[in-house]
């Protein structure tokens, strides 16, 4: 049985986010608000990422990702619902070519 009150999210975020230190920032971010997932760079300019834990936390999470890092200037954040995660720590993924596509 899954917990209600747990969500998990992938996120697209789109602008300039690389080269800006968005993966960290959004490490240390997640980390803070007690979320489960990871982030990585795609190859086409875009950062995506997986944030799971307390509804709360993950819609927090997501709002500052509109923000993101001082030196980003973030254009749109796309938000798809996900499948849960094996608990863990947030960690900072390799860089991949295409979004995630089983979650």
């Amino acid at each position: 049985m899954t917990d209600p009150a747990i969500q998990t999210v992938r996120v697209l975020i789109d602008g300039r986010v690389q080269g800006v230190w968005f993966r960290h920032w959004t490490k240390i971010q997640a980390e803070e608000r007690g979320l489960d997932g990871w982030v990585r760079n795609l190859h086409d300019g875009r950062v995506e990422a997986v944030f799971q834990g307390p509804a709360v936390a993950v819609e927090a999470m997501i709002v500052a990702c509109h923000e993101g890092p001082p030196a980003a200037r973030v254009g749109e954040v796309q938000r798809f619902e996900a499948e849960a995660l094996p608990v863990g720590a947030f960690e900072v993924r390799p860089s991949g070519a295409e979004p995630e596509t089983w979650l």
